[in-house]
């Protein structure tokens, strides 16, 4: 039996690649790795080969440490849709052959070789972010072998982690599986001034309304952009993020946002741009129709922004009575609401005063990367 305090050697698979923002899965991996390795565990995360979502001008060299963590490249083919699976395949392939205590899988379609490892006697964690075969983006043999990867995760893995209620029932009432509930966390970040923004976007502070995230169908960009274009106001609509698989959708955006000169898109950012998105909103917008736990809504928040949301549990869950709700894929709603928060600046900045200590209170790294080592211990008992 081992010590509780004994020191563990972890895998992370199914992330695209760290370091990197390309979705949420990859913040998650580095904030829990990086937390882990500084207490004395070692990590070892399998990345994918090639340039991602972020686009080629964000390739650099692909070191084989960082923060400490130990940055393994899988073999991956570069095509849509065979990414995820040969990055996962080959990653789980590697981590069964290793030398680890606890593998931990990110995301139901990482799952399909979960139980190589298992077999080999390694302690398999599951962190579903999301029912993933729900999104718009896959279809036919995509949706199935996802799902099949989530059938896997509960044969097979040790434990299962979800980010939401709705997720822990989903579990119980489809497969009678008991999985634990260890939400997302956010940092409490420095609020930066409007200063490349406005040099490269023309953009001042409280002078648009941010949408942030990866440019897929499920996020509800359509609903936010028909919803805008007949919304009476001088202030703009911010769409930042890159495409993930989707160039067509994306094309399909831009399209109709065509003739609005107040819509702006600024493809995938990161670093300064991206915090002085975040710090100068006048208001932040997640339309989203399907969503695992949204980093990006944790992020706003942290940052002090009045946020709007849909009704999805997903994200009444996370921002209880501190923003604004409107009713998921309800254009005339969601334009109503929009056209409030455009007329009511009081509203929108005692939302504002509320939102980071409320959200940095109530989700922490330090937390969650506790409780999810008690987990990986509990299974080496």
């Amino acid at each position: 039996m081992r010590n509780k305090s004994d020191k563990l050697n972890i895998a992370m698979l199914g992330q695209k690649r760290i370091p990197s923002r390309e979705g949420g899965i990859e913040i998650v991996v580095e904030e829990l790795s990086t937390r882990m390795v500084q207490t004395g565990h070692s990590v070892t995360c399998y990345n994918r080969l090639g340039h991602l979502i972020s686009g080629k001008e964000f390739d650099g060299d692909s070191p084989e440490e960082y923060k400490g963590i130990k940055l393994r490249e899988v073999f991956t083919i570069q095509r849509r849709g065979f990414a995820a699976v040969t990055s996962s395949l080959s990653g789980a392939i590697h981590a069964a052959a290793g030398r680890y205590d606890v593998v931990h899988f990110h995301a139901e379609g990482s799952c399909v070789m979960l139980w190589l490892p298992r077999l080999l006697g390694k302690r398999c964690i599951v962190t579903v972010h999301g029912l993933d075969w729900q999104r718009a983006k896959w279809k036919g043999f995509a949706r199935r072998y996802i799902k099949f990867g989530e059938k896997m995760a509960v044969k097979y893995a040790d434990e299962i982690i979800v980010l939401s209620e709705s997720a822990r029932r989903y579990f119980w009432n489809t497969y009678g599986r008991k999985t634990v509930f260890i939400p997302n966390g956010v940092n409490r970040p420095a609020v930066r001034a409007a200063e490349r923004i406005k040099e490269v976007y023309g953009l001042d502070k409280d002078s648009y309304i941010l949408f942030l995230g990866r440019l897929v169908p499920e996020k509800g960009i359509v609903c936010l952009i028909e919803a805008f274009r007949n919304v009476h106001t001088d202030k703009k609509l911010v769409i930042a993020g890159g495409s993930s698989d989707t160039a067509e959708f994306v094309q399909h955006l831009k399209t109709l946002a065509k003739g609005d000169k107040r819509i702006l898109f600024t493809g995938f950012v990161q670093g300064r741009i991206l915090e002085e998105l975040y710090s100068n909103a006048y208001v932040y917008c997640l339309p989203s129709e399907l969503e695992g736990m949204s980093l990006s809504l944790l992020e706003a928040m942290s940052y002090g922004n009045c946020c709007l949301v849909s009704d999805i549990a997903e994200c009444t869950e996370v921002v209880e009575d501190k923003a604004l709700v409107f009713k998921k894929a309800d254009i005339s709603d969601l334009r109503q609401k929009l056209q409030y928060v455009c007329s009511h600046g009081e509203t929108v900045r005692k939302l504002k005063d509320q939102a980071s200590d409320y959200i940095c209170r109530k989700y922490n790294w330090d937390d969650v990367t506790r409780r999810t080592l008690e987990l990986y211990q509990k299974q080496m008992k």
